[in-house]
């Protein structure tokens, strides 16, 4: 029902941007286990409301039909449980870091279930959607520095900007379905090739953010080549999608997306590591 393996989106940036804060030493291992902690159920939570939220949306949308709680395979008081144990966690691991991150969950954690509403009433429900996910390295940076800071704030809005452009490639699936039942997103609001364009847009963006945030870093070959690979996955993820086919959605949202979080990451890792 939480899909746990979509961590693999946001998690990354996060220690990508905790090993940074950190400077020329490593985090400690009670940072890691909590920043970790915070950041699965953070996702169990947002997931999990989602899904309740969108219940009778799934039930009538064929894309949709065989998931757990239309299926019947799970209850609607299961799904509220694990919810609410979700967002306690977080709130938890949140204060066990510091104080700052204490203050910021509960806003934090209303933005991220605030998400399944957006499609209710704005085309912009993917650039909600990211940003949920772009708050990750700037709570990682404060779960290290206890402050704010530039750095985390420009790998915050790559992370919106490429999250919100390979969301809007996964609700191409759902471009008839969602001008029919009045909600909004990009495809249904614009049409598929035109989604396709700001999606490009979005990603355009995120490359750009990537390259900042990598510079800030301590630039080198290693986190350049980061980027780069990040770039070479977008690029590839627009070439598998055309509105006139949508069979490669899958691999374009989950595979490639997936890759880039994750190559990035270990290059960041050997780039401390080796410096």
């Amino acid at each position: 029902m939480v899909a746990f393996k979509h961590s693999i989106f946001a998690l990354p940036f996060a220690l990508m941007s905790l090993i940074t804060a950190a400077g020329a030493s490593w985090p400690a291992p009670r940072t890691w286990a909590w920043i970790v902690v915070a950041m699965v159920a953070a996702r169990t939570a947002a997931m999990s409301f989602n899904r309740l939220v969108d219940h009778e949306i799934d039930a009538a949308n064929p894309r949709t039909t065989g998931r757990s709680l239309p299926a019947g395979r799970l209850s609607r008081r299961f799904a509220w449980t694990v919810t609410v144990v979700a967002s306690v966690t977080f709130v938890v691991a949140a204060g066990m870091l510091n104080r700052l991150c204490l203050v910021l969950a509960p806003p934090t954690l209303t933005w991220l279930l605030g998400y399944s509403y957006a499609k209710r009433f704005t085309a912009t429900a993917h650039l909600w959607l990211g940003l949920a996910l772009g708050f990750a390295p700037l709570g990682a940076w404060v779960a290290e520095t206890s402050e704010l800071a530039w750095p985390p704030a420009i790998l915050g809005a790559a992370v919106a900007f490429w999250v919100a452009g390979f969301d809007t490639i996964y609700s191409l699936q759902d471009e008839a379905f969602d001008r029919s039942h009045g909600l909004f997103s990009l495809p249904a609001r614009l049409g598929a090739g035109h989604a396709l364009a700001v999606s490009r847009g979005f990603h355009a963006l995120a490359v750009i953010g990537f390259a900042v945030f990598a510079v800030a870093a301590g630039g080198g070959w290693i986190r350049l080549s980061a980027v780069a690979a990040a770039a070479a996955l977008i690029f590839w993820q627009h070439r598998l999608v055309r509105p006139s086919d949508l069979s490669a959605v899958n691999a374009a949202f989950f595979t490639a997306n997936g890759m880039l979080s994750v190559i990035m990451l270990v290059l960041f890792v050997i780039a401390k590591a080796t410096s």
